[in-house]
């Protein structure tokens, strides 16, 4: 899996750390962030649940290329 988050759009409502917290958390500025090590998703069934709780939809997961 590949998750991206557009920053220029997320307005640190917090909702993907909330819903996966095994892979999303808040930087110091209270944006969402992906933990490191988990850029892949790390099989968290709550990944897309997670994108989908996005106010804004500034998270896209998508199937990794290559």
């Amino acid at each position: 899996m590949r998750i991206d988050i557009d920053k220029d759009v997320c307005i640190g409502a917090g909702q993907c750390a909330l819903t996966a917290p095994d892979v999303f958390t808040q930087d110091d500025d209270g944006y969402s962030t992906v933990l490191p090590g988990r850029e892949d998703g790390g099989g968290s069934p709550l990944l897309r649940e997670a994108a989908r709780a996005c106010p804004v939809s500034a998270i896209t997961v998508s199937e990794a290329v290559g």
